[in-house]
């Protein structure tokens, strides 16, 4: 994709057991029943949506976002079934300056089965190869074992800490930032 297009609608990405599409309002009911899970969300934030209501604005809040080309939001929906067991975000998305962050969002029976590693598969290649952007984020909370594992396997480098960036009511946790360059991803 060159620098001047802009995205007219999310794309559905594809990987052997999993469909990632566009997030719709209609998915709120489904999304809110895992990300209203304190377990679930522990390492995303210490305040998880309260109400279907607050889930749909989240919502709203991200296809706005999309229609500003500062994010695409997709739900991961189980090819098998049907379900939708997550949820996946490249935000803070500058097309200038070829850079985004991502983010996700998986429902608690699914961690931990390989869905990141397959959904990673596809998201490497749309960011670097279709959005050609030059930088991808991944920020994590310093206890998300599980998330820094799957950074290191896929070739993300350790850029620091962030000290004491979130407080959940009791104590603050630091953040770990990584990051892949585009000529990491091509080597």
């Amino acid at each position: 994709m060159k620098q001047h297009q802009a995205l007219t609608e999310i794309p559905i990405l594809e990987t052997k057991n999993y469909l990632l599409r566009g997030v719709a309002l209609d998915d709120a009911s489904r999304l809110f029943a895992f990300m209203q899970d304190k377990i679930t969300m522990q390492f995303i934030t210490p305040h998880p949506v309260q109400t279907e209501e607050e889930m749909e604005a989240a919502i709203k809040q991200y296809l706005a976002k999309f229609q500003e080309q500062k994010e695409i939001p997709w739900v991961i929906i189980h090819k098998e079934d049907g379900a939708l067991i997550g949820q996946f975000r490249l935000h803070k998305l500058h097309m200038w300056h070829r850079k985004a962050e991502m983010g996700a969002v998986i429902q608690q029976d699914y961690q931990k089965t390989g869905v990141m590693t397959e959904v990673l598969g596809v998201i490497l290649p749309y960011v670097f190869e279709t959005l050609n952007l030059n930088r991808l984020v991944g920020d994590i909370f310093s206890g998300n074992e599980g998330s820094r594992r799957l950074l290191e396997k896929f070739g993300f480098k350790k850029e620091g800490v962030l000290r004491h960036t979130d407080f959940d009511g009791q104590a603050f946790h630091d953040t770990v930032v990584y990051s892949m360059l585009k000529h990491e991803y091509e080597a």
